[in-house]
Formats: C-alpha cells, sequence, structure tokens
C-alpha cells in the first residue's frame, strides 16, 4: 500500500505525518480519514483552490490534471508546477510526498 508523506504544516499536522492509502483514493480524502483537516470549500468537486497541495515526490506516477483542474489551479495561491488540487489528485502505486501551502485563497474559513 502506498504511503503519503505530509511536511510539516502549522496548522494542519504540525510534526508532519505518514499515511497509508489505497491505490485509486484522492490525496485529500486520504489526509482527512488521517485526521488532517485539509480544507474542501467547495466539497471536493473541482470547484474551487483551498485543497490545492504541491506533490514534491511521485508527482509523475499520478494521472494527468484535467482541464478543469488546471483551470482552477491558475488561481491557487503559491501555484508550483507540482500543484494539484487534492480532492482531483488520484494515489497511484508509488509514495507521495505532499506539501500542504500556509496559505488558500479561501475568504470564509469554517474553522474558527
Amino acid at each position: 500500500m502506498p504511503q503519503i508523506i505530509f511536511l510539516p504544516h502549522d496548522d494542519l499536522c504540525p510534526e508532519g505525518k505518514v499515511i497509508e492509502a489505497e491505490a485509486g483514493v484522492t490525496v485529500c480524502d486520504a489526509a482527512l480519514a488521517n485526521g488532517i483537516h485539509i480544507e474542501h470549500a467547495c466539497e471536493k468537486s473541482c470547484a474551487c483552490t483551498t485543497c490545492h497541495v504541491v506533490v514534491r515526490e511521485g508527482f509523475d506516477s499520478m494521472e494527468e490534471s484535467d482541464e478543469l483542474e488546471d483551470d482552477m489551479l491558475d488561481k491557487a495561491w503559491g501555484l508550483e508546477p507540482e500543484s494539484r488540487l487534492s480532492c482531483q489528485a488520484v494515489v497511484a502505486e508509488e509514495d507521495l510526498v505532499v506539501e500542504i501551502p500556509k496559505y488558500t485563497i479561501n475568504q470564509v474559513s469554517e474553522r474558527h
């Protein structure tokens, strides 16, 4: 089973976290199932950028992003060549190293 290594994030996982994820699950769903409360304001429908992540290792093992995801990513804060929306990034058979950016462009956060 592939592992996802989440790099430290001040709010969501200060120590970082290593989880196991079944191939075919999204990075977002794997994170949420393992206590990493990544934002997903559009309920994982590829309509916002709050679940934006940067895949530092294993990026090429995933299916390529589609046009809709690419259009959304163009609006993400801190966009990089290895950026993905975690709600669309499906885990394959290879381990991933994922960084959750410090900021999102979400105007209102559900966490108070």
